[in-house]
């Protein structure tokens, strides 16, 4: 709400930073109702603070995807491909059958809604070819986010239609 520092006053600061604690806590609600990925903190221990961590949310996917444990997915949903997948699909919800699994194909597509970093792609990239060697990636988005227009993005007034200059 200001175009120079000389127009800043302590209540319009007081107003953009309370806005910006409104928006980060809007992302966190919406992913309350996933099981698995709800989280990209890890508060560590009551003895151990400085073991805090950060894990994003496009990191998560990718490792639960690729993990050789292969245990069910339980907020990523693999789409049937062909009768074979969709056959397994749908006996599973009444009988004790392996579901496919997103890692059990030699493509992996994934599209950020929103926009991805180059950092972001290469993390993916890195952590394919190192859990899932052999594994192709295609990395699509949106947009590719810089830092500013990350930012800008975040804390646009209409984020569900942001300016198309970005």
């Amino acid at each position: 709400g200001c175009d120079s520092s000389l127009n800043l006053t302590s209540q319009k600061a007081t107003g953009a930073v309370d806005g910006i604690f409104r928006c980060l806590r809007d992302i966190a609600r919406v992913r309350m109702h996933m099981k698995q990925f709800h989280s990209i903190h890890n508060p560590g221990s009551n003895t151990h603070q400085a073991s805090a961590s950060y894990k994003p949310l496009l990191k998560q996917v990718v490792e639960e995807i690729c993990n050789p444990d292969r245990p069910d997915p339980v907020d990523i949903e693999h789409i049937s491909s062909g009768l074979t997948d969709l056959l397994k699909t749908g006996f599973s919800m009444f009988m004790k059958v392996n579901r496919p699994h997103p890692g059990d194909h030699p493509l992996l597509i994934i599209f950020m809604v929103g926009g991805v970093s180059v950092s972001e792609v290469k993390m993916v990239k890195d952590l394919v070819a190192a859990r899932k060697p052999g594994t192709q990636v295609i990395v699509l988005s949106s947009v590719l986010l810089t830092p500013h227009s990350a930012v800008e993005l975040l804390f646009a007034p209409d984020r569900l239609q942001p300016d198309a200059r970005i």
